[in-house]
């Protein structure tokens, strides 16, 4: 049955269906989720493979528009926030936690641009023991060939919200990565132990 559940929520080219709300859903998923929960509330599970659904979707087009040049979606933040951050680059330690990613991976993706010449590293001119990444010109060519493919894909994903739905969608999707950051520090917290007279 796990099979049957997973094939069911990952598959993209299922055809959709309307409840009797008026709202979109996916036949499949709902079936497995129901069978899933042996009778249980299914609105939770349904609304989380719609989330990681439309993720893929995002990714599918976003990576198309990269035009098969092979960056993933934390080397292409990483490149960005380099392009951003202007001639001095950024500390490798700043740029991992600007991204929200360990030192390790971020290190792991700087590594991987600056093979592919889109980035390079620099002793920190004020701190001899930091190194910076630096975005080069190829790396600044590189995003301005994306940018306009991207804007369009987007466009076209996001075609028929209105700038309130976007802002709505933008809100509910971080409401998620609030709960998740807040049950991941409840899990991670040292645990207490009461004391003893």
């Amino acid at each position: 049955m796990s099979y049957l559940i997973m094939n069911d929520v990952t598959n993209s080219s299922e055809t959709l269906a309307l409840d009797d709300d008026g709202l979109l859903y996916r036949p499949g998923v709902r079936a497995s989720m129901e069978a899933f929960t042996t009778g249980g509330g299914t609105a939770a599970l349904e609304a989380a493979a719609a989330v990681r659904a439309a993720a893929q979707a995002v990714e599918r087009l976003r990576s198309h528009g990269a035009s098969g040049r092979g960056l993933s979606a934390g080397a292409l933040d990483v490149l960005t926030r380099l392009g951003v951050a202007g001639d001095e680059g950024l500390p490798l330690g700043e740029l991992a936690r600007a991204a929200g990613m360990s030192p390790r991976n971020a290190t792991g993706l700087v590594d991987t641009l600056e093979r592919d010449g889109l980035v390079r590293r620099v002793q920190d001119r004020r701190d001899r023991r930091s190194v910076r990444a630096e975005i080069t010109s190829g790396g600044r060519d590189w995003l301005e060939s994306f940018r306009a493919p991207t804007q369009r894909a987007m466009s076209a994903v996001f075609q028929g919200f209105t700038d309130d739905d976007l802002a709505r969608l933008r809100h509910l999707c971080l409401r998620l990565v609030e709960n998740q950051q807040r049950i991941e520090a409840y899990l991670n917290a040292p645990p207490t132990h009461p004391q003893t007279p």
